[in-house]
């Protein structure tokens, strides 16, 4: 089986985050502290490097008290022209 890696909604995830971490007063680092993450692994998903787990992003919408649908919401990202079905 071939690994598909979407880079484009990898971007705009990591785009999203960073917006929402900011709307709600987080920075990288008190994010990290809070959700029990690698500081570098907030950088690196919402810089798209990474292919971060669903297990991640639950703990990450918790520790922001969003519901993890805002988090996928890239109607205010760079590149959102995206076809939606």
């Amino acid at each position: 089986m071939k690994y598909i890696r979407d880079q484009e909604r990898l971007t705009q995830f990591g785009q999203r985050l960073r917006q929402v971490r900011q709307s709600k007063g987080f920075t990288q680092e008190s994010l990290a502290a809070a959700a029990e993450l690698e500081f570098s692994q907030i950088g690196r998903i919402e810089r798209g490097v990474i292919n971060t787990s669903l297990s991640t992003v639950f703990v990450i919408a918790r520790t922001l008290q969003v519901d993890v649908r805002e988090l996928f919401d890239f109607s205010n990202v760079s590149g959102s022209g995206l076809n939606r079905k």
